[in-house]
């Protein structure tokens, strides 16, 4: 992708190179080929501006997430205890740390 430097080094290039004519034409595109390289090497020679980390704070759906899991858990547990008892309770909590852990994982993983 060329830069407005880069087109207006070519620009004044052709433009050059119209008003010289054909005489000059080899030095022309040497100036040019030059220029473009200088450019080439600074543009690999600068690192990439690495994309800034989403902070805690313009992400608060962690703990959006973990509050509705405990309010949630809350009537969960009632009703588990009330219907199966430990084992249904256990299994219940276990669904809501999934879920918490996978949105963790997934939130880890696209960084």
């Amino acid at each position: 992708m060329a830069t407005d430097e880069v087109r207006k080094d070519l620009r004044a290039a052709v433009a050059a190179r119209q008003e010289l004519g054909a005489d000059y034409e080899p030095e022309i595109i040497e100036g040019f080929l030059a220029k473009l390289d200088a450019h080439t090497a600074q543009h690999l020679a600068t690192p990439p501006v690495k994309a800034a980390e989403p902070s805690r704070e313009s992400d608060p759906g962690g703990l959006a997430l973990a509050i509705v899991s405990v309010v949630a858990g809350i009537p969960i547990t009632a009703i588990a205890a009330n219907q199966e008892g430990a084992f249904a309770i256990v299994i219940c909590w276990g669904g809501l740390v999934g879920i918490n852990l996978a949105r963790a994982i997934t939130r880890f993983v696209s960084r």
